[in-house]
């Protein structure tokens, strides 16, 4: 069972919608225990980061989450689910910090673009070996929505770009089962639903992983 994090922001129905689509059952919580509990988890979001992160400090949802990730369990983060993931962010006018897995910053794209970034763009693969882009073409389109990027210190983290006045990270892969994007799987037609199937598989073999060890 895959584990969606409700907090007020995501865009929940679209994204379990997919989910159920791929014959996957899920489990909506915005609760601490059972984030806890959970073995595989997806963080949605649109919105303001602000709101978004207090609301996740307000329910106690953080530190469920870092542990999450720390003990290595799957991770999908779409959007602000994305952002979060980073220690500052251009948009916090109370400066609130993000989680912070990944040292960076999420940064604003320049008044000289249309923001927010909307529509369909194409990704370009710079880690072909990761497992969330099994299938995947060089150059396939997304569908984005989104007046912010992330800006890793750590380039070896990104599994691919998008161009957008910049060449904007919009896949994040730390390697082992944590993964984050910038678009919308959820809304991104078949691309997207291999994105998700692809994240499902991992979350399959990290449980088969499990009854072995």
């Amino acid at each position: 069972m895959i584990t969606v994090v409700d907090y007020g922001m995501g865009n929940l129905k679209s994204v379990v919608k997919a989910f159920e689509h791929l014959g996957v059952s899920i489990k909506i919580t915005g609760k601490s225990r059972d984030i806890e509990k959970a073995h595989c988890l997806v963080v949605p979001g649109v919105g303001a980061f602000d709101d978004c992160m207090e609301t996740l400090q307000d329910k106690h949802l953080v530190p469920a989450i870092k542990k999450h990730i720390y003990f290595g369990k799957p991770y999908l983060g779409i959007c602000l689910g994305h952002q979060i993931l980073f220690e500052n962010h251009e948009e916090s006018r109370k400066k609130i910090q993000g989680i912070g897995i990944f040292p960076g910053t999420v940064k604003r794209f320049t008044d000289d673009l249309k923001v927010p970034h909307m529509g369909w763009n194409q990704i370009k693969i710079y880690k072909k070996k990761c497992p969330l882009l099994r299938g995947i073409e060089d150059e396939e389109w997304f569908y984005f929505v989104h007046s912010y990027y992330v800006e890793p210190i750590d380039s070896r983290i990104v599994a691919a770009r998008t161009d957008y006045g910049i060449n904007f990270a919009s896949i994040l892969w730390d390697g082992a089962r944590l993964f984050s994007v910038q678009f919308h799987p959820e809304k991104s037609q078949n691309s997207g639903l291999k994105i998700l199937k692809n994240f499902c598989d991992i979350y399959d073999r990290h449980k088969k992983e499990k009854k072995c060890s």
